[in-house]
């Protein structure tokens, strides 16, 4: 069962600048297609796993892929809106979203999609 996630970030630079992984993105669209391709395919997980101490130890269910996931974004005044919608768990959802932005992101609402 999909689910949509309505997420804001209220200082995208703040979400571009934290680690390897982070968004590369400068307007709401480029932020939306990462993210979109961050659930499609496990290259960002595999990239993240291989510079863990024990890459054989990680949960492979943190690999886990929606070749449909979709995400839309907006762009309001100086914040992003992105509303993602998936069948991907949401511990492995706020994982891929916490590589991608840090903790410079907030969960506005979550529903059926």
């Amino acid at each position: 069962m999909a689910t949509r996630y309505y997420i804001s970030l209220p200082d995208p630079p703040r979400a571009r600048g934290g680690t390897e992984f982070s968004f590369k993105s400068q307007g709401a669209e480029g932020f939306a297609q990462e993210l979109q391709d961050a659930l499609r395919s496990a290259t960002l997980f595999e990239r993240w796993r291989a510079m863990q101490d024990d890459p054989d130890g990680v949960d492979p269910a943190l690999g886990a892929t929606d070749a449909t996931a979709s995400v839309k974004g907006e762009q309001h005044d100086l914040h992003v809106d992105l509303i993602a919608t998936t069948s991907i768990s949401g511990s492995v959802f706020k994982h891929r979203l916490r590589l991608l932005a840090g903790s410079a992101w907030e969960l506005r609402d979550v529903s059926a999609a």
